[in-house]
């Protein structure tokens, strides 16, 4: 299904995000938490892509899967760095042949080891090059693109940050996917300046709760500097061990889940790490609750 007809008829929708396994034992124990989150029936699940193209063959491989062995539609994240023209056109022609029709189109991370993005002889700078390739070789994909609620660590400059998000959405984008973030005001701050710049496609809020202290310190890292509330913080530390932090991340993410929806947020995509607890502990708080098993053969 197209990402674009999903948003049109689930208000709100929710998806998880995977990342491929390297071992065929992380795949049975992926597939195995997977069962309890796809029967929450998500409008669609992504896959991610290692930094520097490191997990191409591997995010292939869980993305074919998936469409095959589950009921829903799946979205492939693709990036950049470390490809150019020809081998983008090769990735996505072999997405077409298999139906899988919807990307997450990113610039990407550079490869380990290095600061920067490496440039690529006929290659793409932005990613907004991307999402026009994209669009131009397959005009039928659905395309998301990122967004950064607290500002792209690559950006310092907010007024540029969001002429260039325009710039991917000008591009096709169909929808943005924002980075994980702790305080809801920083998204409502986000979402009126994309409406202030005449972006009008649906924004959907990255949700990752927080499950362990050294699992905090992670993610500050993968989202490049997300920002901790004080009261968020002070309630970690008040928490005894780690099973205690766990219950306040998932309380707060679970507060901050039910203030989106209030205040009505076109999807919340949660990236799950590849577990499933967190995610279900919400949606129970929310008041969802699941149904049938969907994936085959687990």
């Amino acid at each position: 299904m197209h990402i674009a007809d999903i948003y049109k008829t689930q208000n709100p929708c929710f998806s998880f995000e995977f990342f491929p396994p390297k071992t065929e034992e992380g795949f049975r124990l992926l597939f195995d938490e997977m069962t309890e989150l796809v029967a929450l029936k998500p409008g669609y699940v992504s896959v991610t892509y290692g930094a520097g193209g490191s997990t191409r063959g591997l995010t292939h491989d869980l993305v074919t899967r998936l469409h095959k062995e589950a009921n829903l539609t799946v979205v492939s994240h693709l990036t950049t760095v470390g490809h150019n023209r020809d081998e983008i056109a090769e990735i996505i022609d072999r997405y077409n042949e298999n139906g899988i029709r919807n990307i997450m189109a990113l610039r990407g991370d550079p490869p380990m080891g290095m600061d920067s993005v490496p440039k690529v002889d006929k290659g793409f700078d932005h990613a907004a090059d991307l999402v026009s390739f994209i669009k131009q070789r397959h005009p039928h994909f659905g395309i998301g693109v990122a967004g950064f609620s607290e500002g792209h660590p690559g950006c310092p400059n907010r007024l540029l940050e969001i002429e260039y998000l325009k710039q991917k959405v000008d591009a096709g984008a169909d929808y943005i996917c924002t980075q994980l973030f702790f305080d809801n005001r920083d998204f409502f701050d986000f979402c009126e300046r994309c409406d202030m710049a005449g972006i009008k496609v649906p924004i959907i809020a990255g949700m990752m709760p927080i499950t362990s202290r050294n699992g905090m310190k992670r993610m500050a890292e993968l989202a490049l500097g997300a920002r901790y509330p004080a009261k968020l913080l002070k309630a970690l530390n008040r928490a005894e061990d780690d099973e205690s932090a766990k219950q306040v991340g998932i309380h707060w993410a679970t507060e901050q889940v039910m203030d989106l929806l209030d205040h009505k947020v076109r999807g919340i995509h949660f990236y799950t790490l590849n577990k499933s607890l967190a995610t279900r502990q919400i949606y129970k708080a929310l008041g969802i609750s699941n149904s049938t098993k969907l994936v085959k053969g687990v």
